[in-house]
């Protein structure tokens, strides 16, 4: 029988990576997100895979995985559904901060929330909650933003503690820069207001990185892996990084 694993948010950029590589890893994938991967982006998933989902809306959120629940024992909850925001304290509305929050950490709390019950009668299953390198560093501009990284690196060590005795692990990745749509997003709105040059902004974040490249989404979509599987059955808790040495420094 396949194992399942329930994403938010995988039909770009590094939750794409994860449907890809976990249906390869011949799990069963469920997909819940408000828009179908792109047509260029070709999944070996059926219609039942994919569920259009807005996880700002606990109950729709709750709803969804409970219906996924009565028919397949849930094993990895990846909670990766989020958005960027550049901006310090003093530009950041109060309507952006919701935003920010509903999307990255409410809808993680409403997955993890519906997940549960299962797990808990399972007495297994593995949560990953994609933070990032802003859960442990602070970066300029970015207030609302590595606010609401932090608040889920701060969730999957409750959750761990809180679930331990059930056998439920729960882990935060926390990805520096990567080369996803999300990044490119950023760069351009970067750009459009500074007027700056797209290609040597992209120079200069790969400087800045030790490795002197970016970071790629599938591997990303590795560590998730892993840390799903046995493999990792005695990690929780814990804020795995994947930065290319940038939180070294």
């Amino acid at each position: 029988m396949k194992k399942v694993c329930v994403i938010t948010g995988g039909s770009s950029g590094i939750g794409l990576s994860i449907v890809k590589l976990f249906i390869n890893n011949d799990y069963q994938v469920f997909n819940l997100d408000l828009a179908r991967p792109a047509k260029n982006d070709v999944i070996e998933q059926s219609d039942e895979g994919f569920r259009q989902c807005d996880v700002t809306d606990v109950n729709q959120v709750t709803q969804i995985i409970t219906d996924i629940a009565q028919k397949h024992p849930i094993d990895v909850l990846i909670s990766n559904a989020g958005i960027h925001f550049s901006a310090t304290i003093e530009n950041t509305t109060e309507a952006d901060l919701d935003k920010v929050f509903n999307i990255n950490v409410k809808g993680a709390y409403a997955a993890i929330k519906a997940v549960l019950p299962t797990m808990k009668a399972q007495r297994n299953g593995a949560i990953l909650l994609m933070a990032s390198d802003q859960a442990i560093i602070a970066k300029h501009n970015s207030f609302a933003y590595n606010l609401s990284k932090s608040a889920l690196a701060s969730i999957a060590k409750t959750t761990a503690l809180d679930y331990a005795p059930f056998n439920i692990r729960a882990n935060a990745l926390c990805p520096g820069t990567i080369e996803t749509p999300l990044y490119h997003h950023a760069i351009d709105n970067y750009c459009l207001k500074s007027g700056a040059d797209k290609a040597a902004v992209h120079h200069e974040e790969e400087q800045l990185q030790p490795l002197q490249r970016l970071g790629q989404p599938e591997e990303v979509a590795e560590l998730a892996l892993f840390l799903a599987s046995d493999k990792a059955k005695f990690i929780t808790g814990s804020l795995q990084v994947i930065d290319g040495g940038y939180t070294a420094q």
